[in-house]
């Protein structure tokens, strides 16, 4: 991780210094600001590897921060809560965070989260082998599955719905390769949490649902099939 820059916004003094301090012992480059708006400058002047955006800040809150950077780059966004049960952190996701961490937090804890998020992010293309299609779907050639009107590229991490690109988040694409490597097959959202977001231990299953759900915004609703106290299974 040497090297990887990381934006940092948040408001309170106290753990924004800490924490930068924290990061940079473990290697990282951190630039820190204090609100929104100097973080979008900086974000744009500076082009980090990763962004931790602290909800409540001020002049730009973190939610409206994370919804105009994710309108510009896929960079992987962790969002900050002080409250686990917050509705902030439903709103972070759906802005297009990719995973968040709640306050208070552990200085390794954050390290860990942010390493997972960064390796997901460095080999999207390994998230999913390639099987054989099935009933559900197939493979066309040169690693190119098809359900339907849906056409997965494994190999150009590429999407196409009805012959049109559809433009994904590194985390949305390894959740579509995750379930076109098993079409058909319920996927709990354990299994998920730990392939697509690289979790050893227990996360919060939030995390899968919003995923889940912008995933369906962009490649249809009816295409991913809710199995109701089991998980979710692509359906061909």
């Amino acid at each position: 991780m040497a090297d990887t820059h990381v934006l940092f916004v948040e408001d309170d003094d106290v753990i924004r210094e800490a924490t930068q301090l924290a990061l940079e012992r473990d290697g990282f480059v951190v630039t820190a600001v204090p609100d929104g708006l100097q973080g979008l400058e900086r974000f744009r002047e500076r082009r980090p590897d990763i962004a931790l955006l602290d909800v409540m800040v001020p002049g730009l809150d973190g939610v409206s921060l994370c919804r105009r950077i994710r309108d510009e780059s896929t960079v992987p966004v962790i969002m900050l809560s002080a409250r686990a049960d917050s509705i902030d952190v439903v709103l972070g996701l759906e802005a297009g965070a990719d995973d968040y961490v709640t306050k208070p937090f552990d200085g390794a804890v954050l390290v860990a989260r942010i390493r997972a998020v960064l390796r997901r992010f460095g080999h999207a293309s390994g998230a999913a082998g390639a099987s054989g299609g099935d009933e559900h779907g197939g493979i066309e050639g040169g690693g190119l599955l098809r359900f339907g009107d849906l056409e997965v590229d494994t190999e150009g991490m590429e999407v196409r719905k009805g012959g049109a690109p559809v433009a994904l988040t590194p985390t949305e694409m390894r959740l579509l390769l995750e379930f076109s490597s098993a079409p058909g097959t319920v996927l709990s959202r354990d299994r998920l949490l730990e392939r697509v977001w690289d979790y050893g231990w227990g996360g919060d299953t939030r995390v899968v649902d919003v995923h889940v759900q912008r995933l369906r915004g962009k490649i249809g609703q009816d295409r991913i099939e809710t199995v109701r106290g089991f998980g979710y299974k692509l359906r061909g």
